[in-house]
């Protein structure tokens, strides 16, 4: 600590007692100095030139370090005193506003690090990502915690912040928004901003999600495909389009936005999906409905107009005309993305095919559907059932192979 630190502590004990005009400090040689019996290090100096002031003195860090309060006409002895016990009292204690300041200068504010998280990490994103985080940005991020430091952000900040995103943006707002946050604080730790360990998310607990599954049962696809047999006559290109979200599990935007230079044989090599490059394999009723239609150059799309000279991409008004006829009300498009998993995981695949049939990263994400193949778990209960129905039948089995049967027998003797 520094004759300036302790400068800085004494202007600010003094901002709590009055303002003073900037070079109301004497500057001089000193003739003598009276110190306080009362606080040890406070004292009156009396210059040569007839004025006094007030001055302390501290001992830090093996160095005595000495400041002038002000002019003894511009304050009371009594205010002196006060400002002077608190500065010593901050002085003993190690405070260190030079410290602080370095801290300032090194750590950037919320508003300085959202700008410099932006500019490294967006560049990552695919582009339909960066529309929707820029979005949520915009509406819930920017002023979030108006003239905060990064690492000044705690826990009480960060789930008052949230309860108001959740209440004006809805629960699905709130955990897109705290999940950008929870990237930005653990990237706050890894560059230096904030100690290791300190993210305030870690023990905050998102929304609780609505589960939105909806599944077709055979039933209702045999209906679905009855009406998109129906509509190929009059608008085949959406019509195939449902057709392969339901044959192939694929997302919506890996079919509307498909090339002919991904399309090889009785696969799909995608060159970019949500999860990065991955292979769909086609079986034989995907394949004949892409023969169908004609093939163009590689970088071409597959579902391209030729009276509009326009890719075939918006197919939510065709979706909703096709499931209110098929009587589907409710049911999503990516409702057909889990159907065809639903179908599988019945049909007794594993998870980590089903997993690698829908793309995903994690197995973890298609742990969802384990549930509904069902078969293993009945044939399990049938057989210890069955062993347990035939252990009671056969007393005499039974008897033998327990423990206290056999003791009452000793005793029964």
């Amino acid at each position: 600590m520094t004759r300036l630190t302790l400068a800085k502590i004494v202007a600010e004990e003094l901002a709590t007692v009055r303002e003073f005009a900037k070079g109301s400090a004497v500057r001089g040689r000193p003739r003598r100095t009276e110190w306080s019996k009362r606080l040890p290090g406070f004292g009156i100096r009396f210059y040569s030139t007839g004025r006094s002031v007030y001055i302390v003195q501290a001992l830090m860090n093996g160095v005595t370090r000495t400041v002038t309060l002000g002019s003894t006409k511009v304050l009371s002895k009594h205010e002196a005193l006060k400002v002077a016990r608190r500065v010593l009292l901050r002085a003993q204690v190690g405070e260190n506003p030079a410290s602080e300041r370095i801290r300032t200068r090194k750590t950037p504010s919320y508003a300085d690090f959202l700008d410099l998280y932006w500019q490294r990490a967006s560049p990552k994103w695919k582009a339909r990502t960066l529309d929707t985080q820029t979005h949520y940005r915009r509406r819930y991020l920017d002023n979030a915690f108006v003239g905060k430091f990064v690492d000044e952000i705690d826990q009480a900040d960060v789930l008052a912040w949230f309860n108001r995103v959740t209440d004006i943006g809805g629960p699905g707002a709130g955990n897109r928004c705290f999940e950008i946050l929870r990237s930005m604080l653990n990237h706050a730790e890894r560059w230096g901003y904030r100690p290791e360990g300190s993210n305030p998310c870690t023990f905050i607990r998102a929304n609780k999600r609505r589960k939105c599954e909806r599944f077709l049962s055979d039933q209702e696809v045999a209906r679905l495909g009855k009406v998109l047999d129906a509509r190929r006559k009059t608008d085949p290109l959406r019509a195939i389009i449902i057709y392969m979200l339901l044959l192939t599990g694929c997302r919506r935007s890996e079919i509307t936005e498909l090339t002919w230079g991904e399309v090889k044989g009785n696969r799909l090599l995608l060159h970019d999906s949500k999860t990065g490059p991955r292979t769909v394999w086609l079986g034989e009723e995907a394949r004949m409905l892409l023969s169908t239609l004609e093939r163009r150059g590689p970088a071409d799309p597959v579902f391209w107009n030729k009276c509009t000279k326009r890719p075939v991409r918006d197919i939510e008004g065709f979706w909703a005309e096709v499931k209110a006829e098929a009587g589907l009300l409710g049911v999503r498009l990516h409702d057909l993305r889990h159907s065809f998993a639903s179908h599988a995981a019945a049909r007794s695949e594993t998870l980590p095919m089903i997993s690698k049939l829908l793309g995903h990263a994690r197995l973890q994400s298609t742990s969802r559907y384990a549930h509904l193949d069902d078969t293993p778990l009945l044939d399990a209960a049938e057989r210890i059932g069955n062993l347990i129905a035939e252990a009671m039948c056969n007393d005499s089995t039974l008897n033998s192979h327990t423990r206290c049967d056999s003791e009452s027998l000793i005793h029964a003797r």
